[in-house]
């Protein structure tokens, strides 16, 4: 079995905050949405011929070092064919705003709660818990949408996402279909060996006695990936043993048959095979990892689409 960091890559890019102009048939604005009291921004997507529906909705996010400006080719296609879609970016990316953390103590003497203090921003770093934590936060701010239909909600996640689409189908019933595309779906590579262990939680017990901060924005651990992992987050993530916590959901695996970066048999092809409930498995031949995103794009569109289509459409 190959385990490594890499397993954990999603397809990366430098933020995006370029204006947008949506396509004249789709009705598009932002919206804000607060994830644990800080706010991320999130872009909806519609088709104007669509407008006064109930319709079924597709919430999608980026995987590892992306931003929400990535997947607009692929929302305006899901609203062509019918969907609500929003997209959004995790706190700290994109065009969301960051956590924050004190940099001395919290005074002793603050009535009411509120105290003045200097904070640091915790930005670009990659935490699996925090960001199916954002997920679930945009799941409950879907639920006030005029359009959304609550009883038909899909995930769309790739690669790092694909892996956390599973993680919340499995802990929010509400979600009804995922299209997971070459994903990641286990964090315990971080602890596979004894090299990774003794990293993992010496970082892990510098942060906690305070000798370790939090990296700088725009650090690039592997390759030019933009975002450092916590790496101790990653140890109790492992959607890829729980997917049968998700029996009201449909699930899609769509793989890489030349998967460069982790081996297919220890994420989807496992989780598939593990899943009781209705389930579909497409090997894309030929492609690497990235050709999702190039010479297959295209193709695993269409198999989102229909996915979609034959579980959340009346």
């Amino acid at each position: 079995m190959r385990l490594s960091l890499l397993a954990l890559i999603a397809f990366a890019a430098w933020p995006q905050t370029a204006p947008f102009t949506p396509a004249e048939d789709i009705a598009f604005h932002h919206a804000d949405i607060m994830s644990e009291g800080t706010r991320m921004t999130a872009e909806v997507f519609v088709l104007k011929a669509s407008a006064g529906k109930k319709l079924p909705a597709i919430l999608m996010a980026h995987g590892w070092g992306g931003t929400a400006a990535l997947l607009r080719g692929d929302a305006m296609a899901f609203a062509r064919a019918g969907y609500l879609v929003v997209t959004f970016d995790y706190r700290g990316w994109g065009d969301s705003d960051s956590r924050v953390i004190l940099t001395a103590p919290e005074p002793r003497d603050h009535p009411n709660g509120r105290f003045t203090a200097e904070v640091r921003e915790v930005r670009e770093v990659v935490d699996p818990m925090d960001e199916v934590t954002d997920w679930f936060n945009a799941i409950h701010w879907l639920q006030a949408e005029p359009q959304f239909d609550p009883d038909r909600l899909g995930l769309w996640g790739s690669s790092f996402s694909g892996g956390l689409v599973v993680y919340v189908a499995e802990h929010d019933p509400r979600v009804k279909a995922i299209h997971s595309q070459v994903g990641a779906m286990d964090g315990r590579s971080m602890i596979a060996n004894e090299t990774e262990r003794k990293k993992t939680y010496e970082e892990a017990t510098k942060m906690a006695r305070g000798e370790l901060d939090y990296p700088a924005p725009g650090i690039k651990v592997i390759g030019n990936l933009r975002g450092a992992p916590m790496r101790a987050k990653f140890v109790p993530y492992d959607p890829v043993e729980d997917v049968n916590k998700a029996p009201q959901c449909a699930m899609q695996f769509v793989i890489a048959e030349k998967e460069e970066l982790f081996d297919n048999r220890d994420h989807a092809i496992k989780a598939y095979q593990r899943f009781t409930g209705r389930k579909n498995l497409v090997e894309v031949p030929g492609i690497t990892h990235y050709g999702i995103y190039l010479e297959a794009h295209q193709q695993a569109q269409k198999l989102a689409i229909e996915w979609f289509d034959r579980y959340l459409k009346k």
